[in-house]
């Protein structure tokens, strides 16, 4: 289970970034969907942005929401799982 953390931590990050590229969620919004905390989410955008993804906040009628204003350039980390050889992933994830 040595990359099981990796691969989980690369999934989340997957998945923040898949809703934000909505552009429907605020920091709330996107903590209640991941079933995380505000700070947890935070932290995931902070690491995406680290990536090179240009994630805005963009101020709204409603309030506030994120938004990704354009995906990393040739220069940046991309978001990528992780090599796992495939008799160490979870049954589901093969």
């Amino acid at each position: 289970m040595r990359y099981q953390k990796s691969l989980e931590i690369e999934q989340r990050l997957a998945e923040t970034l898949r809703l934000i590229q909505t552009g429907q969620y605020s920091t709330p919004m996107l903590a209640e969907q991941l079933d995380v905390s505000i700070p947890t989410v935070s932290r995931y955008v902070t690491a995406l942005r680290e990536r090179g993804y240009d994630i805005r906040a963009q101020k709204e009628a409603k309030g506030w929401r994120y938004i990704l204003a354009s995906k990393p350039t040739g220069h940046s980390k991309p978001l990528a799982l992780p090599f796992v050889e495939e008799s160490k992933l979870p049954m589901g994830a093969r």
